[in-house]
């Protein structure tokens, strides 16, 4: 599987922006998929996944009420929509595929290159 992030951008704090990941490869639809986010100088932690039928998502804390993951099985891709962004959200988000929902980094075996959101106050 191969995933390639698209979809970041600067915003300012209160905007919304939706991040994509296209995967190729013919496992994509059986296989869970995550967004992680990395910020300069900090451990890569776990924003949002959802299940290959998109019927069980998990979301951080610092996610839920504001980000939104859905997937697109017809077009290889998830989304995830970020609303009500504060600067605190400025990291390079990073897609993933693995076999389940887990909020556990090592349990994901593709990733994406990384989109940057930058978010400011």
């Amino acid at each position: 599987v191969q995933l390639q992030a698209s979809g970041g951008g600067l915003v300012q704090a209160g905007g919304s922006l939706r991040l994509s990941c296209a995967a190729s490869g013919r496992t994509f639809r059986w296989n869970a998929m995550g967004w992680f986010r990395q910020a300069p100088g900090k451990e890569r932690e776990f924003v949002a996944a959802i299940s290959w039928t998109g019927g069980s998502t998990d979301y951080a804390d610092s996610a839920k009420g504001r980000f939104t993951i859905s997937r697109d099985n017809a077009k290889n891709t998830v989304y995830l929509q970020m609303n009500s962004l504060k600067p605190e959200d400025t990291a390079v988000y990073y897609c993933a595929s693995g076999p389940i929902v887990t909020t556990a980094r090592a349990q994901y075996q593709y990733w994406g290159q990384g989109t940057q959101v930058t978010v400011s106050s």
